[in-house]
């Protein structure tokens, strides 16, 4: 049997293998094909729905192209046998929809040399973006070409930074770390006024782009916790650009640590599915675990007339996954209450996107911070 790790084709030259890399952990495809820029659009749309990899030797421009055009095939819509019976359904459909355009997709390979060179004609230096991504190359690799495209825009979001209004500053992201493209979060964590200011708790930090926030209104120090240690790199390289490393711990753990303090913060994935690649964890979380735990465990980690602030979308509710009543009852199981609660709308594209499947969810969406105490 062959490595699961390791990609095998042939061509004219012999028998070939190479180290498969995957960010959704997909395992390499069984069937692969050596194509270059005489292959169209078409009949790659077609070998790569049938499950038939397209390892790509041609000019690198025309490869982008020939994605481009795929793309476009699995953009057109079929008829579906009847309309979806609830919003509900329409997400599954949707989430099922997109899993098999990006498998599909990820069908158009290419190949990376032993130090992450890209031998395709016109192919742009990608070493530097594979590097901060996957760190030190180990060998020859084959990969998606859309996950290398991925990596590469990830690696100029580092460099560039985000623009964050509320913060006043640039967060730079790194790849696989949610980035604060969305700042609702961000508006409602600077508007909410601080219970104190002596210690506050940050959990899933992410970027570090809170935890900088509670710094810069004035918090004296900040525990940050996350369990990935890349996203707690991420965030120590934040800090430092920004200058607030000193009123920042930076730990790793899952929730909690072991600690209280009178300003608890969370802004945990919103819907509860299952995420299929990293980033994606950031906004999937199968039956809610991270709002369950962080709700199941605040009131024993905050001082005496503390507030634990929850940050969270309500698109759930809107798509039939999990009911304001399911919310409010964890709240009281857990023995907090509701001190006050902050509304904002997002302001995303997809918001006025009338073709959006799940159109009538976003539009109705709120992302609230709720003031939360001991009941």
């Amino acid at each position: 049997m062959s490595d699961p790790d390791v990609l095998e084709w042939s061509d004219e030259h012999g028998a070939h293998r190479a180290r498969w890399r995957s960010a959704a952990a997909y395992p390499p495809p069984a069937r692969v094909r050596v194509v270059d820029d005489t292959l169209g659009a078409d009949a790659a749309w077609s070998l790569a729905c049938e499950g038939t990899a397209l390892l790509w030797q041609g000019d690198y421009h025309n490869a982008r192209q020939l994605l481009t055009a795929m793309a476009r095939r699995a953009g057109r819509r079929k008829r579906a046998p009847r309309p979806p019976d609830s919003i509900t359904q329409a997400f599954h459909l949707h989430r099922q929809a997109q899993a098999q355009r990006a498998r599909a997709l990820g069908m158009l390979l290419v190949p990376l040399a032993a130090d992450f060179h890209l031998p395709l004609r016109r192919a742009p230096e990608v070493s530097d973006a594979c590097r901060a991504a996957w760190g030190e190359a180990d060998g020859p690799c084959v990969v998606s070409l859309r996950e290398l495209l991925g990596v590469i825009g990830a690696h100029q979001w580092q460099l560039k930074g985000v623009e964050v209004p509320a913060l006043g500053a640039r967060i730079h992201p790194v790849h696989g770390v949610f980035s604060p493209v969305r700042g609702e979060y961000v508006d409602l964590v600077a508007q909410a006024p601080l219970p104190a200011t002596t210690l506050a708790i940050d959990i899933g930090t992410g970027t570090g782009v809170l935890a900088a926030l509670l710094v810069r209104r004035g918090v004296q120090r900040v525990i940050a916790v996350d369990q990935d240690a890349r996203a707690l790199a991420c965030a120590a390289d934040n800090l430092a650009r920004l200058g607030v490393a000193d009123r920042v711990e930076l730990r790793p753990g899952d929730l909690f640590p072991e600690a209280q303090a009178p300003l608890i913060v969370c802004n945990p994935p919103w819907v509860p599915a299952k995420p299929t690649a990293a980033v994606e964890a950031a906004v999937y979380d199968p039956d809610s675990r991270m709002l369950r735990g962080f709700l199941a465990g605040l009131a024993a980690h905050l001082s005496p007339g503390g507030e634990g602030w929850l940050i969270l979308s309500d698109l759930a509710e809107h798509l039939g996954l999990r009911s304001r009543e399911t919310l409010l009852g964890w709240i009281g199981q857990a023995g907090l209450r509701v001190e006050a609660r902050l509304d904002i709308r997002p302001r995303h594209a997809k918001v006025g996107d009338a073709d959006d499947p799940l159109h009538a969810a976003r539009a109705a969406e709120l992302t609230s911070l709720w003031r939360l105490k001991v009941a």
